[in-house]
């Protein structure tokens, strides 16, 4: 008994004094050996894939004279992470070129040597997507920061294939730091931002191009035009957003190869065209792409519409719309930025329908399927923004009817504010009288008695009701 609480009381002592003392007998290399241990996303390696920057032009934050305030903590954090896990990690693309402009950038994406699968080690709440080339997602609560691995040319061998014409199907070919910069569409967009040391990397001379106020691509215009189309749309946007002219030598093919949109995909070019439409330059962006003959065929018959006085300013009025509530901070929404660019073609084709001795109502939902399924195969118009599109059209005849208990049930309508600015622009635009949108407003705005007096006299020949036949009862003695 003695023993044992001898033992409990200054065996463990003794031990940790043994353990002690056979550590200090360790040679002295054992310490470091004990971290050769590889940490999750690290690189073993210490050679960086695309630490190459000897033909990069090194901006200082004295010259470049970028607002630290401006970036995003997630797109800190990111390049952060990378950094520590030994990976090289850059802002990069239309966030750098915001930031050198003084503009807040929409988003901000990162380009590193790190390999899509080592991206998604590092951060635990991170996806990969993509399949034309191959992207991580990584998340910090609300926000997103795009992360993509440093491009190589995509003829090297690898996973890259490109289609007859030239457009690049799949690119998931990686290579330098250098090779990726050449693989940007535009001079503007080439720039790589370090927050660590507040480096400007600039292989092409965009940030001169920046300064001087011009669009310029990257290689030979009419091979970027064939290998990504898009790029023809992305010229024109950018040009109108950012104010910057279009070089020359960069805007000279786009008339000659525009029939190149026919071969993207039409979710794609729908994409691009909702960027172009939603950039707050919707107006410069519309005449740029009639200046440039891009307007033809993106949009059926838009190209038409827009040469009839009526049509063109119904359209006009609704880009406006939508610019100044963009630029004011305000949200716009697709479905009705849509609904207007192509309702000029539902009143065309609902008149067919309508003489050829279809009743008012079904030759309207004849005229919208019509429509909706002429674009399709060009601009592939999601379905959550062609419900509401045809919801707005749908309710344009209602607003005609201002009697009888119509009105009020047009009121509770879950898209009437949608419907009644519709109203609005085809009134503005001259098409219908503009006392019809000045009675909708008020009457919206009266109480229940004046709502009353403002309805006008119901004229329409009532329904007659359908009296129900009473069934025989089974205790109904029969006929013999």
């Amino acid at each position: 008994m003695i023993r044992k609480l001898f033992n409990k009381i200054f065996k463990p002592k003794l031990a940790k004094t043994e353990h002690e003392a056979a550590l200090r007998a360790k040679p002295e290399n054992a310490k470091s050996q004990q971290n050769t241990r590889p940490i999750l996303g690290t690189k073993k390696s210490t050679k960086r894939k695309g630490s190459n920057t000897d033909g990069a032009t090194i901006i200082a934050l004295k010259k470049h004279q970028i607002d630290r305030k401006l970036l995003s903590n997630a797109a800190i954090k990111t390049i952060e992470g990378l950094q520590k896990a030994g990976f090289e990690a850059y802002i990069v693309g239309g966030a750098v070129r915001d930031l050198l402009l003084k503009r807040v950038p929409k988003d901000f994406d990162v380009a590193t040597d790190a390999t899509p699968e080592e991206v998604n080690r590092v951060f635990r709440r991170s996806r990969i997507i993509g399949r034309r080339f191959r992207l991580v997602h990584v998340l910090f609560g609300d926000e997103t920061i795009e992360v993509s691995t440093f491009r190589g040319h995509h003829e090297a061998k690898g996973d890259a294939h490109t289609n007859e014409s030239g457009r690049i199907i799949r690119d998931n070919v990686f290579g330098s730091l250098e090779e990726d910069a050449t693989r940007r569409d535009f001079t503007a967009n080439a720039l790589y931002y370090d927050p660590t040391s507040e480096e400007v990397l600039d292989f092409h001379q965009g940030f001169a191009d920046i300064q001087a106020g011009i669009l310029r691509m990257i290689g030979k215009p009419e091979t970027r035009y064939a290998e990504d189309p898009v790029r023809m749309l992305r010229v024109v946007r950018l040009s109108a957003k950012l104010g910057l002219q279009i070089d020359p030598a960069t805007m000279a093919p786009i008339a000659k190869m525009a029939d190149l949109l026919e071969d993207v995909p039409p979710s794609r070019l729908f994409d691009e065209m909702l960027k172009l439409f939603l950039s707050g330059h919707a107006i410069e962006s519309v005449a740029a792409l009639r200046k440039q003959h891009l307007h033809h065929g993106l949009l059926p018959m838009l190209d038409v519409v827009l040469e009839q006085p009526m049509g063109e300013r119904f359209v006009m009025l609704a880009l406006q719309n939508t610019d100044n509530r963009i630029l004011s901070g305000k949200s716009a929404n697709p479905s009705f930025l849509f609904a207007t660019l192509l309702w000029h073609e539902v009143l065309a084709t609902w008149e067919v329908y309508k003489n050829d001795g279809n009743p008012p109502i079904p030759a309207l939902h004849m005229a919208m399927s019509e429509v909706l399924a002429s674009q399709a195969e060009k601009l592939a118009i999601h379905n959550r923004y062609t419900a509401t599109m045809k919801e707005i059209w749908g309710m344009q005849p209602r607003f005609e009817q201002r009697s009888g208990k119509r009105p009020f049930g047009l009121l509770t309508h879950p898209r009437y504010r949608a419907g009644y600015d519709f109203l609005l622009l085809r009134c503005e635009s001259g098409e219908l009288p503009a006392e019809l949108g000045t009675w909708w407003t008020s009457f919206a705005e009266a109480d229940n008695e004046t709502r009353q007096a403002m309805l006008e006299a119901d004229t329409a020949p009532k329904k007659r009701r359908k009296r129900n036949r009473k069934k025989p009862s089974g205790n109904a003695p029969s006929e013999s």
